[in-house]
């Protein structure tokens, strides 16, 4: 398995962070619907665990929000890694632009 680590710092108050990281999991979603399936996400306070087929391999992950970052960390079949290149590049410049804008 091909291990997925994303880290994204941010300047916000955590509850705002943590307000734009379920943001940013629903993006995805929406975003890579034509190659994913099966997209679940569970959220607990500060964490998010979420699941993902993709041309039927299993994805699974956590993300997390802390008072100075998020953190999201996984795992990627090996089999999918041109696949998770796409994704973890997109998932880090979407993170990035949700979580620069000023808390409100």
């Amino acid at each position: 398995m091909a291990k997925l680590n994303v880290k994204v710092p941010h300047l916000l108050k955590k509850e705002k962070a943590i307000e734009r990281a379920k943001v940013l999991l629903n993006e995805v979603k929406t975003q890579f619907a034509d190659n994913i399936e099966d997209f679940q996400v569970n959220w607990d306070g500060d964490t998010g665990k979420f699941s993902f087929k993709v041309m039927g391999s299993i994805v699974e992950g956590i993300l997390r929000v802390t008072q100075r970052g998020v953190n999201l960390s996984g795992n990627f079949p090996d089999d999918k890694s041109y696949f998770q290149k796409m994704f973890e590049s997109t998932l880090k410049k979407r993170a990035e632009t949700l979580l620069a804008k000023l808390a409100k």
